[in-house]
C-alpha cells in the first residue's frame, strides 16, 4: 500500500501544472490530476497519476476530486474569449473555495501574479486578485505564488524576430529589465511548496535567477543565430492589431492593454513587504529561448 502523500494538481495540461505534477511524481508522491477533457487522462495514467475529470466551475465535482488529498495546486485558467472573463474568474474562485471547504482540504498552493497586491489598473492581473480574495478565507492554509512575467510569453515574438531580424516588444523601453520566470520553475516551486507545512496565508514572490530586458532577448537571439536582431517597441496604437490572432473579447483586450501599460509604467511590480517571501528559480531566459527556438 502506498502511504505517501496525495496531492491534487489542476491545470495539468498547461505548463506550470504539468511541471508541478511531474515533479511530485518524480518525488514518489501520489498525484491526482484534474482534467476537463477525459481524452487527456491516458497520458497521466501512463505516468502513474490518478485522474479526475472535473470543471473548476463545478464545486461538487471539484470537491469529490479534492476528497482525501493532502493538498492541491490551483491554476485558474482565464477565459480570454469571454465577454465576462472577470466575473467568470470570480465565480471560479468561489467554486474552488466551496470545494476546498467541503472536502476539508488542508492546504493549497495557488498560482497568482506579480501586481496582485494592487487593487486597480492591473488588467488581467485583477483575475489573480479575485482568486486570492476568494481563497484566502477558504479554511485551508494557502500559499499564493505571485509569479513574475512568464519567459515563455516571448515565444510568438521570437518567431517574428527570426523571420524579420527585429524583435517586436510590448514591453517598453527595451533596455528596462523586468523580473521574469520560466513556467517550469513555477511548477517545480509549486510542487516543493505543496510538500511543506504551514498555517495561515503565505505570499511568495517568484522570479528567475535574474531580471531581463527586451534588449537581452534580442542579444541572445543574435548570439544564437549569428543574425543581427534588434528589439523594437510596438506602438500602443498597434497593440490591438498585434494580438488580433488571439481572438480576445473586447474585455480581454482592454485587460491586456491595461496590464501591459502597468508593466511598462512600473505600477505592476513586486511589492516590498517584510511579510512576503521571495524565491528565485534556476532557469535562465537564455535557456528558455534556446528551448523555444530549438523547437
Amino acid at each position: 500500500m502506498n502511504t505517501s502523500k496525495l496531492y491534487v494538481v489542476t491545470g495539468a495540461t498547461g505548463r506550470t501544472g504539468s511541471a508541478a505534477a511531474k515533479t511530485l511524481l518524480n518525488a514518489n508522491h501520489r498525484v491526482r490530476v484534474i482534467v476537463r477533457d477525459a481524452s487527456k487522462a491516458q497520458e497521466w495514467i501512463s505516468l502513474g497519476a490518478e485522474v479526475a475529470v472535473a470543471d473548476l466551475s463545478n464545486s461538487s465535482d471539484l470537491a469529490q476530486a479534492f476528497t482525501g488529498a493532502d493538498g492541491a495546486y490551483i491554476v485558474s485558467p482565464p477565459q480570454y474569449q469571454s465577454h465576462t472573463l472577470f466575473t467568470q474568474a470570480e465565480l471560479m474562485g468561489q467554486c474552488i473555495a466551496q470545494a476546498v471547504n467541503k472536502a476539508k482540504l488542508p492546504k493549497l498552493v495557488v498560482l497568482s501574479s506579480i501586481g496582485a497586491d494592487q487593487p486597480t489598473n492591473t488588467g488581467w492581473i485583477a483575475m489573480n486578485r479575485l482568486l486570492e480574495t476568494a481563497l484566502k478565507d477558504c479554511g485551508a492554509a494557502v500559499a499564493f505564488l505571485r509569479a513574475a512575467y512568464f519567459m515563455e510569453n516571448w515565444a510568438p515574438l521570437l518567431t517574428v524576430a527570426l523571420e524579420q531580424g527585429q524583435l517586436p516588444s510590448f514591453l517598453s523601453p527595451t533596455d528596462r529589465k523586468l523580473p521574469m520566470i520560466a513556467t517550469s520553475d513555477i511548477g517545480k516551486i509549486a510542487a516543493c511548496t505543496l510538500c511543506e507545512d504551514w498555517n495561515g496565508i503565505r505570499l511568495i514572490n517568484l522570479e528567475g535567477p535574474s531580471s531581463y530586458s527586451p534588449n537581452d532577448v534580442a542579444a541572445h537571439l543574435t548570439t544564437k543565430t549569428s543574425v543581427p536582431i534588434e528589439a523594437t517597441t510596438i506602438a500602443e496604437s498597434d497593440w490591438p492589431q498585434a494580438v488580433s490572432q488571439n481572438k480576445f473579447s473586447p474585455q480581454a483586450l482592454a485587460g491586456f492593454i491595461e496590464m501591459t501599460q502597468g508593466l511598462n509604467s512600473g505600477h505592476i511590480a513586486f511589492a516590498e513587504d517584510s511579510q512576503l517571501e521571495h524565491i528565485s528559480g534556476t532557469i535562465s531566459l537564455h535557456q528558455v529561448i534556446d528551448s523555444l527556438v530549438g523547437r
